[in-house]
């Protein structure tokens, strides 16, 4: 069974813990005890409805104030396939916790409150979906009990929204009218939304097509163990362990190990202790080479005809997550998968207004949730693609040298 991950964006009040707390409970994926305790929690309620907000709000602060401030991670499965959603706050000041949800999201749910439209943080939230690269949207149109379902609320919201998805270049973009509250179109359509002609959002879900989301024309696996045991009966055993990135892995392919550039051929490919012949995308192997290579952790291996990029120096959009702000000549680790090197930041081209796109260049440093356009320098080359071509390959984080805390999250251009 796949799992599909998806974040969930919109602004302050659009409805986004109520519509997953709605999913969680009309796919009976809540616990009795969760029920009852989410019961006498919500008893203060005037009209006595579960508030179903309760189930992701985790944070005291949350509850009180009615908002989301961290990214609260929620889990739930159906027959058909497994989900993990990341519930994003929609304050501006949040804008880091967004970026980190939606990095390993293949699918975005913007939530638009009917009585408002397209409003600003829409489009902020748009514009890092787009960023981000997420290959699948779906704008739900929230609140329809609230203007009476009317269709035509619906359709003007939908042309408003087509001209940002289009501007942004968004590609795989599904529209869906509904109520979280009241749970309509969530699970199970409804007569009241009988003029709406499409399927139910959980039906939405778990028909999203993800196969063509993965990569397998170019070969990516980075080393994160090498494996040599120190056994007798294994005495000539090197294995290097680690995750088929993208692309697929074949006994007798032709690879080159990057940084050093060394070649040699692939020997062997095990899963679980048993050989196998080919490795796909996402698969967790062992590969074996047929020469006694020196490889570490770190180091990727590629087919010798598909290599990614091999610099030092390179650009990355970045956001900035840290209190401290980035200034121009500051050093950090630079992770990119397994592969950590000592980094310095050259110069900042730009800052981004993530509302308009607008670009502010030159500026003197980053602060908290900004968003840049930055020249990079390791101290020992890296092998990367760009983060529009390749996700799984075109990401890395800064780490602060001394509490080794994540203070940045890059995409290289």
């Amino acid at each position: 069974m796949d799992i599909l991950r998806f974040i969930t964006a919109g602004s302050v009040d659009d409805g986004k813990s109520t519509l997953i707390g709605r999913l969680l409970y009309d796919s009976k994926s809540i616990l009795i005890d969760q029920l009852e305790a989410i019961e006498k929690q919500s008893k203060n309620k005037l009209n006595g409805e579960i508030d179903l907000a309760l189930l992701t709000d985790g944070l005291r602060a949350e509850r009180e104030q009615g908002i989301t401030i961290d990214v609260a991670y929620k889990y739930f499965s159906t027959p058909k396939r497994k989900f993990i959603i990341a519930d994003a706050p929609g304050h501006i000041q949040y804008t880091r916790n967004m970026v980190t949800g939606a990095s390993n999201s293949e699918l975005a749910i913007i939530l638009i409150d009917a009585r408002n439209g397209v409003v600003e943080q829409t489009r902020r939230h748009s514009i890092i979906t787009s960023l981000l690269n997420i290959p699948h949207v779906i704008v739900a149109i929230n609140k329809m009990d609230l203007v009476d379902y009317s269709e035509d609320v619906y359709n003007n919201i939908v042309i408003d929204y087509q001209e940002v998805a289009q501007s942004l270049g968004l590609k795989d973009v599904k529209y869906i009218p509904i109520s979280a509250l009241k749970g309509d179109n969530i699970v199970e359509k409804t007569e009241k939304l009988s003029w709406y002609g499409g399927e139910s959002l959980l039906h939405l879900l778990e028909n999203v097509q993800l196969d063509s989301d993965v990569n397998l024309t170019n070969g990516r696996f980075s080393v994160q163990y090498v494996i040599r045991p120190q056994a007798e009966e294994l005495h000539d055993y090197r294995g290097y362990a680690g995750k088929v990135i993208s692309g697929v892995y074949r006994k007798g392919d032709k690879i080159v190990v990057l940084p050093s550039g060394i070649e040699s051929t692939i020997k062997a490919i095990e899963i679980g202790g048993q050989e196998i012949e080919e490795a796909y995308a996402l698969q967790s192997v062992v590969l074996h080479l047929e020469d006694d290579v020196d490889i570490s952790r770190g180091d990727m291996i590629v087919p010798a005809n598909n290599q990614p990029s091999l610099e030092q120096e390179f650009e990355v959009l970045l956001c900035w997550m840290d209190n401290k702000p980035l200034l121009p000549g500051n050093k950090y680790y630079l992770q990119t998968n397994s592969r950590v090197v000592r980094s310095v930041v050259k110069g900042i081209e730009y800052k981004l207004d993530v509302n308009t796109l607008q670009k502010e260049y030159s500026p003197e440093k980053a602060g908290l949730n900004d968003i840049i356009k930055a020249t990079i320098k390791t101290a020992s080359p890296i092998a990367f693609d760009s983060y529009k071509k390749l996700r799984q390959n075109g990401g890395a984080i800064l780490i602060d040298e001394t509490s080794s805390v994540t203070v940045g999250a890059c995409m290289i251009q």
